[in-house]
């Protein structure tokens, strides 16, 4: 069983480490935008909700969830950004890939979103080429909406 915990200061220079490891690096391009996100996210990035993944004690990922609309992002297409979120998640510790933790991740994080009084949907953009992470989301219960280009989920 996974936790999610707060981020904090402890975990930037794991964070980072991840963030170079080829599984990983392969889809989380710009690694020092997103060192910037976690450094300032009691400033600058408060509205950025972000976690570490343990496993039995260990840190093993991070994920991250936000209302759309503070992103700035206009990659949602044609979909309200009232009530509309976003996650972001990587297991960033190897041996811990193919575990379905993957799963226990995005339906943390939906539980956690789904609270929020406001919360409609969530929407997850993932590369076409990311077959892992769309696999996940449709095990979750997330649709491909075709003329969005992008997952959607219903709360």
């Amino acid at each position: 069983m996974i936790k999610l915990r707060q981020f904090e200061d402890k975990d930037i220079d794991t964070f980072k480490k991840w963030l170079y490891v080829p599984h990983v690096a392969k889809w989380y391009h710009e690694p020092e935008d997103w060192m910037d996100e976690v450094i300032n996210r009691n400033d600058e990035y408060f509205w950025i909700n972000h976690y570490i993944v343990e496993y039995e004690g260990k840190s093993i990922g991070f994920c991250q969830y936000y209302e759309y609309y503070r992103s700035g992002e206009i990659w949602h297409g044609n979909i309200k950004t009232d009530g509309t979120y976003s996650i972001d998640y990587l297991i960033g510790e190897t041996e811990y890939l193919g575990r379905k933790l993957g799963t226990q991740i995005i339906n943390s994080l939906c539980e956690m979103i789904k609270t929020d009084n406001n919360a409609k949907r969530i929407i997850v953009q993932p590369e076409n080429e990311n077959k892992a992470s769309c696999g996940v989301l449709l095990s979750c219960g997330f649709k491909y909406d075709d003329s969005n280009a992008l997952f959607i989920r219903e709360i």
